[in-house]
């Protein structure tokens, strides 16, 4: 095979693995635009993927799945990380599919595409199947662990807009769960992870659990620090026979200031994380472009000589 095609499919590779990584970090809709879809009224609640009923490949991956034998403590985490994300129904046998279809296809991928065709060294060929064979493993628990942290910053973000509205219901007259029931409802926060929490609280309640048993289960079912503390507030508030407003409302404010000083914190990080992308990326196309045409002069005058 000639070098320039070589060259030219290790470029195509090597530029596709990489804006494949710069769309799953870069955001995909401004926070307007979010306001303005949650804001807007919709028949049927949006779902993800591992949400919708399952397809008939998502069986068979699911098939392949539960033959995976798991450990009781590897079983939990799993288990518990999907519900963080917001997964309800049982997908961790889909789940522990994908993680080996990801297992078997990079390898076969790369060997089809360039191990058998380009690569002669045997050493390397079985490094590099051994490699790509880790990373499909780890694929989706990277998708999972983003998703949870998304839907944890997605909560830290809501709840103070969410406890002023409480504290408005409260002070009007609702007890505790009337008042979840009318933000639950609300069209701005319909489609939020943290009215789902409320939902699935609320559901809970209905069913016979404790009121504090359920509000205690909210907070570790959405693995938010943020979320337990107010599900600590809210037990101690109704245990003492404390105000739930004026609970609610200090709790609002010190969620609020603690969200102001994140974003001066991320505010105050910018200038240390621009420095590497001037020196590694802007630096060095400045340098070619200043000096280029000087060494390239210097060079004919010597070879003049």
């Amino acid at each position: 095979m000639p070098l320039y095609i070589i060259m030219a499919l290790v470029f195509l590779a090597t530029a596709s693995i990489i804006f494949f990584f710069i769309y799953l970090f870069l955001p995909k809709k401004t926070v307007l635009e979010e306001r303005l879809e949650g804001l807007m009224p919709s028949s049927a609640e949006t779902v993800t993927l591992l949400e919708k009923p399952p397809t008939a490949w998502q069986k068979f991956i699911a098939k392949l799945g539960a033959n995976i034998p798991l450990r009781p403590e590897y079983q939990g985490k799993y288990m518990k990380m999907l519900v963080a994300g917001g997964i309800r129904k049982e997908r961790l046998p889909l789940f522990m599919g994908a993680k080996l279809s990801f297992l078997i296809l990079l390898p076969i991928v790369y060997l089809i595409f360039y191990g058998f065709p380009i690569e002669k060294d045997i050493s390397v060929r079985y490094l590099l199947v051994a490699i790509f064979a880790t990373i499909g493993f780890l694929l989706p628990s990277f998708w999972l662990s983003r998703r949870v942290n998304n839907r944890k910053l997605e909560i830290f973000h809501d709840m103070p807009d969410i406890l002023d509205l409480l504290t408005v219901c409260v002070e009007a007259g609702l007890g505790l769960e009337a008042a979840m029931i009318k933000v639950a409802e609300d069209v701005q926060f319909k489609k939020r992870a943290l009215t789902s929490e409320m939902k699935i609280a609320l559901q809970e309640i209905r069913a016979g659990k404790p009121r504090m048993m359920a509000l205690r289960d909210m907070g570790e079912r959405a693995m938010v620090d943020d979320l337990k503390s107010f599900s600590a507030m809210l037990i101690q508030t109704e245990r003492f026979g404390t105000s739930l407003a004026q609970a609610l409302r200090v709790h609002s404010d010190s969620l609020r200031t603690m969200r102001r000083q994140m974003a001066e914190e991320a505010a105050a990080k910018i200038g240390v994380k621009m420095l590497f992308p001037l020196v590694f990326f802007i630096f060095p196309a400045l340098i070619v472009v200043i000096l280029g045409p000087g060494l390239i002069r210097i060079g004919k005058l010597f070879e003049n000589m």
